[in-house]
């Protein structure tokens, strides 16, 4: 049995503006490092870039945008759950 594009495959085009933004925490590869992760965001590549941007700005912190995942360096788990929440995204703690 084989799975088309696996188990994320077009999970942002499903999603609205409303959509659903999974957060969770991880030090996987980076060294015991915690980065805060956000996944399942919709929009294209730009929209996902200045949410990113805005993310990283009102944690106060550094990340980056890879692969339509968003991470954020260090544990802020809540400041994002907050932030997300206030544009409207319905959020999905996981991790």
């Amino acid at each position: 049995m084989s799975r088309q594009g696996g188990p994320c495959a077009n999970r942002s085009q499903r999603r609205g503006r409303g959509g659903e933004g999974e957060r969770r925490r991880s030090t996987k590869g980076r060294g015991g490092k915690i980065v805060t992760t956000v996944i399942g965001v919709p929009g294209g590549e730009a929209a996902q870039k200045t949410l990113a941007a805005e993310l990283k700005r009102s944690c106060g912190t550094g990340g980056s945008l890879k692969d339509g995942v968003i991470e954020i360096q260090g544990e802020h788990r809540d400041t994002l759950v907050r932030e997300l929440e206030s544009r409207g995204f319905k959020v999905k703690r996981a991790g």
